[in-house]
């Protein structure tokens, strides 16, 4: 979800991504921290945990023009235990006039909080599926964030839903509580034909539209939704809107995207919208095809400055780039894959932002990528401490769990990070994996649900990453000393410090690019693990300059680059030769100096070879290109590169 943007955001280039974007990722964190104020205050629903939701049959009548509804909902139940009573979440001020059974009238109450109780009439068993139907009205009470909202757009009438967090009983008969989906709706919403300027309403849900039956002045439109979804995300809009659609063609599967726009914004509309397809083919390539392709994607306007991604049908405020790319990431990370409970909320919400990220790196280029990479690592290292993944205690506070600079972030860059770290093959292996996993597919994932799916597809232990980078909080400075002393070799010592104290060493591959006095540049990564690590490198350059993180690839801050006086003597202690190498290591030592240990990684830090020290290494077997020697000794580690042939 994204909430308000100011209007001239639409104006927004990616190449201009500075104090602006800062001032209005604090917008998103304030009015989503409201957004999610009323599920605060309602704790999950323990007399509705007793049932699993089938199907909903979805009747509602509303005229844009009255704050009013009216309906019958249809329920299919599964037992997990035996039933003698169904409790429903409804609010108090909605009338309930009956609840039916395959025609006969059952006995209801309805309490004050805001439960619709049924009593059955015969027991239902446990694993037996039945069907209650309710019919009820009212003028839904917002819940402070446009549960249900009647207003108007340029004098015209219009009806609108949001249910996130727990809006969904303000305006029906529903199970809020992020522990069941239900497996498919019909949705049936019944409105005058015409507004009062005798132009044709169109109504708009999720899924596919089947039909539109005109009864004298009225007019029933059709949807159907067949995939798994949770009560929130079920929404309906309905006011004149105009239609346009952009087709995907999803490697000869086609399907569209429909926007519903205000007549007034019709022509801004489709010069913005189009970009759709872009990053649907985009996310499709790097991810997966898109999750509701058997039905549609969507947009439909609405009366609220930001979005809402409700299943296959984005409500929007506006039609800018990154609100687009949000919203469509959600339909992957947060809809498909639902995060399991709001310590996750980075699942759904530090995807969102990174996939946004995606969009700006393969749309505008690595320039524009690691300007957003930039402004990203200001906003997370503008304070000292947090972490990303919440304790139960912050799960109490509403501007915790929807923190920008911790759950936005500092989730899409702990996602970035985890990408370079594992390289883009396992990267992308590890999230399709993730999406395609048949215990969260359509369902609800945790973070512990997602680090071991990552660690089998790289083949790595992450156990040290995640505790560094998304259990414990703050982030590393470091001082980069260096110097040269041979025309082919450059050493670097790499010095950390914290800024918070739960965390010990913050341990990441480190991009450093060597900048020579003719020109010449050499992008290399360190694999760094220890505090004042040293780093032999071969080059063919004499070098002026050292950059370190050139692209903002690590969250961190107050960084300093050093020519140094200090010999690294540790380091030139050794020899490893011939370099470059085809099939063996020879590696000379002082006498004096002891090597308990052999470690070789490739440059995607992946472990290559481990042993006790031996004086030769064979690495006939190891693929071409720069590996990363690590000699453990009584004096330190040392590090030294090797150019496989």
């Amino acid at each position: 979800m994204k909430p308000v943007f100011i209007a001239t955001f639409c104006l927004f280039t990616w190449s201009f991504f500075g104090q602006d974007y800062i001032k209005l990722f604090n917008q998103i964190q304030k009015t989503e921290a409201k957004a999610a104020l009323k599920k605060m205050l309602q704790k999950a629903n323990v007399n509705t945990g007793n049932y699993d939701i089938k199907y909903h049959r979805l009747e509602f009548t509303v005229d844009p023009s009255v704050a009013y509804i009216s309906g019958e909902v249809t329920t299919y139940l599964n037992a997990k235990e035996n039933l003698n009573q169904v409790t429903f979440d409804l609010a108090s001020n909605m009338t309930v006039s009956q609840v039916t059974q395959r025609g006969t009238s059952l006995a209801f109450s309805q309490n004050t909080n805001d439960e619709l109780v049924v009593t059955l009439p015969v027991t239902q068993n446990t694993g037996v599926i039945d069907s209650l139907t309710i019919t009820y009205s009212g003028n839904p009470v917002s819940s402070g964030f446009g549960s249900f909202e009647q207003s108007q757009h340029n004098g015209n009438p219009v009806i609108w839903t949001l249910s996130e967090p727990y809006g969904a009983k303000g305006w029906w008969p529903c199970k809020q509580d992020l522990n069941d989906k239900i497996d498919s709706i019909d949705v049936f919403i019944t409105t005058p034909r015409f507004n009062p300027s005798s132009e044709e309403y169109i109504a708009v849900s999720n899924g596919l539209e089947q039909s539109q039956v005109v009864n004298g002045s009225n007019k029933t439109t059709h949807f159907k939704h067949r995939y798994p979804i949770p009560a929130y995300l079920i929404a309906i809009a309905v006011t004149n809107y105009s239609v346009y659609s952009h087709t995907v063609a999803n490697n000869s599967k086609p399907f569209d995207i429909v926007n519903y726009v205000y007549p007034e914004n019709l022509s801004s509309a489709q010069n913005s919208t189009p970009i759709t397809v872009d990053i649907m083919n985009l996310f499709a390539n790097l991810f997966e095809e898109y999750p509701f392709a058997n039905e549609k994607y969507g947009h439909a306007q609405f009366g609220w400055g930001g979005g809402m991604e409700h299943t296959t049908v984005s409500f929007m405020g506006n039609f800018d780039r990154y609100l687009i790319a949000h919203e469509l990431a959600h339909q992957w990370f947060g809809n498909k894959v639902t995060c399991g409970s709001w310590k996750d909320i980075w699942l759904n919400e530090g995807f969102a932002t990174y996939l946004s990220g995606l969009v700006v790196e393969h749309l505008d280029g690595n320039s524009a990528f690691t300007t957003w990479k930039q402004n990203l690592n200001t906003s997370i290292t503008s304070a000292t401490n947090g972490a990303v993944y919440l304790s139960d205690v912050d799960t109490t506070s509403v501007n915790r769990i929807f923190n920008g600079r911790l759950s936005y972030n500092k989730g899409a860059m702990v996602l970035h990070m985890l990408r370079k770290k594992l390289g883009d093959v396992n990267f992308y292996k590890g999230v399709k994996n993730y999406l395609t996993d048949v215990n969260l597919a359509y369902g609800y994932a945790k973070t512990a649900d997602f680090i071991p799916i990552m660690e089998a597809a790289s083949g790595e232990s992450l156990t040290e990453f995640f505790s560094d980078w998304l259990y414990n909080q703050g982030y590393p400075s470091y001082t980069i000393s260096w110097n040269q002393p041979s025309a082919n070799q450059v050493n670097i010592q790499v010095s950390q410090t914290q800024s918070d104290a739960s965390v010990s060493y913050f341990e990441v591959p480190i991009p450093i690019r060597l900048i020579g006095t003719l020109g010449e540049r050499l992008d290399i990564t360190l694999n760094n693990t220890t505090n004042n690590e040293v780093f032999a490198n071969t080059v063919n350059f004499t070098v002026a300059s050292v950059q370190f993180d050139p692209e903002s690839d690590i969250i961190s801050k107050n960084n300093n680059v050093v020519l140094s006086a200090n010999s690294f003597v540790n380091n030139n202690a050794f020899k490893i030769f011939p370099n470059p190498t085809f099939s063996e290591l020879n590696i000379l030592k002082p006498d004096a100096l002891e090597v308990s240990e052999i470690t070789i990684f490739n440059a995607l830090g992946q472990l290559l070879y481990h042993s006790n020290w031996s004086p030769v290494v064979n690495i006939e077997a190891f693929s071409t290109g720069i590996l990363f020697v690590q000699l453990y000794t009584n004096e330190g580690v040392i590090n030294k590169t090797v150019l496989k042939n």
